[in-house]
């Protein structure tokens, strides 16, 4: 089965690449950023959960920024993450993203305060758009309660929606949970549904999603866009996550970086992160050439 041309498509969950003594490398990054952009990802999304974008602060968020622009990579082909649970702090990333001209925002919620309910995230978001204003655009609301221990119920998703109508153009779902993901593509047809985890993207796309934020589009994006295009299930990709999952994961993704690239500084993470050590990472190096059948570029 062919799927046609979809409104969103992939997006590399962009990791970012850090020096031994954790400063940002904006050479390496806009260079993986074109990598990514040349093989298959429509956009790049910046300061994600793999990006560690709950790392990096706004002067930070500010020379990658002006990195990715000087180096020709166009505005609308990044996403931008937020990564903030105080109201003034999110509306002052997201005006950064907007004065860059940003492709989409990719907003989570609130995550500090856990067990929180459903009106009082309605609150949160209210109060976000109400103060962001006329400028509010192109928000992809974030589901990724393994990190954040905030879930967005497919309820709260449709009451924000209809609350701010046009505003909120997207979901990407990273539960995990295969019946919340079939319930939100359900309910939510006229909204751009992303699929987080890779192992259920061409079971996500055959019911309507539009195509993923991933990480392991740092690493094969041919191949997840091929599953995009052709909502085609690939048992490989399958394998691959499942070995990442056995790690912490960004630390992993940034190593399959660094066996792809043959450069070891991707290895490099921040604080709480830990680099994957040496053994573990040259075993999921040799898993990922077992599965694809080449040698690191």
């Amino acid at each position: 089965m062919t799927v046609t041309s979809r409104r969103f498509g992939l997006s590399a969950a962009m990791t970012t690449p850090f020096d031994q003594d954790g400063r940002l490398d904006l050479r390496r990054l806009t260079s993986h950023a074109r990598w990514c952009l040349d093989n298959g990802c429509t956009s790049v999304t910046a300061f994600g959960t793999t990006g560690e974008g709950a790392s990096i602060g706004n002067s930070g968020r500010e020379q990658v920024l002006g990195a990715l622009a000087g180096s020709g990579i166009a505005p609308e082909a990044v996403v931008y993450c937020v990564a903030a649970t105080a109201l003034h702090e999110a509306i002052v990333q997201v005006r950064m993203a907007y004065d860059f001209r940003a492709k989409a925002i990719l907003l989570p919620p609130p995550y500090y305060f856990k067990g929180v309910s459903d009106e009082g995230l309605f609150d949160w978001f209210s109060q976000f758009f109400t103060k962001l204003g006329a400028s509010a655009r192109d928000i992809i609301l974030y589901n990724i309660p393994s990190v954040t221990q905030v879930a967005l119920s497919v309820a709260l998703i449709g009451r924000i929606k209809d609350a701010f109508p046009g505003i909120v153009t997207g979901v990407k779902d990273s539960s995990g949970d295969w019946a919340y993901t079939q319930q939100l593509l359900a309910d939510h047809k006229d909204l751009a549904i992303l699929i987080g985890d890779e192992r259920y993207l061409a079971e996500g796309v055959a019911l309507g999603g539009e195509g993923a934020i991933s990480g392991l589009a740092n690493v094969c994006p041919d191949i997840l866009l091929g599953m995009i295009e052709n909502a085609r299930g690939d048992t490989r990709v399958n394998q691959l996550v499942d070995e990442v999952l056995r790690h912490p994961v960004t630390p992993a993704v940034k190593s399959l970086v660094a066996h792809r690239t043959g450069q070891d500084g991707w290895r490099h993470v921040r604080a709480p992160l830990v680099t994957m050590q040496p053994s573990p990472a040259a075993a999921l190096g040799k898993t990922y050439d077992r599965l694809f059948a080449r040698a690191a570029a």
